[in-house]
């Protein structure tokens, strides 16, 4: 009832139900496996728009304005500036390699994989500014005129200052991407400001940080233990036996368990620190899901695709995204009179970076 309530008073509600949802998915489905995947960028537009649909923000629903065609055409031109020649660059090296020219080919194999990790940050950044772009409220929608070449640079060096001191510096890469992002975005005649901190996050990243490293202690210690005894089950005795038993099964339990629900938990915090961080004009924006709420998200989602031998996958994308907006908040005034059409520019093609690399705008 206390769920029902923050979601009554909220500024976002959703009127979806997976039973409409349904009516979607499974003509979707059956469409993308008889044209062998190619309808699939149409079973996007398809969900999209009844998602957006049936999302109500203050008091007018959402309008997702988006085309097939265009993510079709973005695939097309991921495809072929980016498919082919990565096919040719690979064909290259292997025949550089043949005649003996390992360094060449090393360092044009380093060059192609510097190129898609700097594709992947353009990747972010174009997919948030096509969606906001798509994204109408009132007749007004988002967008922005960067181009997202420059975040493309700073993904690579943030990406790899945040992995250099052993990884630990990670959350200030993820909150000062996140932050560069949104402050480039706009809707209407107003700009997003991004403020997020990252050092909140620290205690539940070292958290997640700790387990494989507990998990390779605890390895190291049994490794050892074995090579003084001579590493035979006689040697051992049987506490020793038994020791290294359990201590196989806690890793496996770590690494399958405690592992992902210590990410999950870190994850829950980035999000929360970073739609907090967010601010529209005079409105703020919060996010109340906890490390609960996406652990029992998470598992339920496992635990539909599981028992539906994978058919149930189609309604992730419903259950991802009214989990999202059940949990969103807005806090503040709009006034209706300030606000104008976005100027910034609308793209002629979709998300085909996003699709090449699979990674989230959000």
């Amino acid at each position: 009832m206390h769920d029902e309530d923050l979601q009554r008073n909220s500024a976002f509600r959703f009127y979806g139900s997976w039973q409409e949802f349904a009516q979607i998915a499974f003509p979707n489905l059956l469409l993308t496996i008889v044209t062998l995947g190619i309808y699939r960028f149409w079973a996007t537009t398809r969900e999209r728009e009844y998602l957006w649909g049936k999302t109500q923000f203050i008091d007018e629903r959402l309008e997702w304005t988006g085309r097939g065609v265009e993510l079709f055409i973005g695939f097309i031109m991921v495809f072929f500036l980016i498919g082919l020649p990565f096919i040719v660059i690979q064909l290259i090296s292997q025949g550089l390699i043949f005649r003996g020219e390992a360094i060449i080919a090393g360092l044009v194999t380093f060059a192609m994989f510097l190129l898609l990790f700097y594709l992947t940050g353009v990747a972010y950044f174009r997919a948030l500014r096509y969606r906001l772009s798509r994204t109408y409220w009132r007749g007004i929608r988002g967008g922005s005129d960067n181009p997202g070449f420059q975040y493309g640079l700073s993904y690579m060096w943030k990406s790899v200052i945040g992995w250099l001191p052993i990884f630990l510096l990670v959350p200030w890469s993820m909150i000062s991407l996140w932050n560069d992002r949104w402050n480039a975005m706009s809707f209407g005649p107003h700009r997003f400001s991004a403020t997020a901190e990252w050092k909140p996050l620290m205690k539940r990243y070292l958290l997640f940080y700790l387990v494989p490293f507990l998990i390779f202690v605890g390895a190291a210690i049994f490794g050892i233990s074995m090579a003084i005894s001579g590493g035979t089950p006689d040697a051992l005795g049987n506490t020793g036996v038994a020791i290294g038993a359990i201590l196989v099964i806690v890793a496996i339990l770590a690494f399958y368990i405690v592992l992902p629900l210590a990410a999950l938990a870190f994850y829950s915090k980035y999000f929360r620190l970073a739609v907090g961080g967010l601010r529209l004009h005079s409105l703020e924006f919060a996010f109340r899901a906890r490390a609960a709420d996406w652990i029992l998200f998470f598992l339920a989602n496992i635990a539909i695709v599981v028992c539906t031998l994978g058919i149930g996958y189609i309604f992730l994308p419903y259950r991802n995204w009214k989990f999202f907006i059940d949990h969103m908040e807005a806090y503040g005034e709009i006034n209706i009179d300030e606000l104008t059409q976005s100027q910034t520019i609308v793209e002629k093609h979709g998300e085909g970076l996003l699709d090449a690399f699979d990674v989230g705008a959000i």
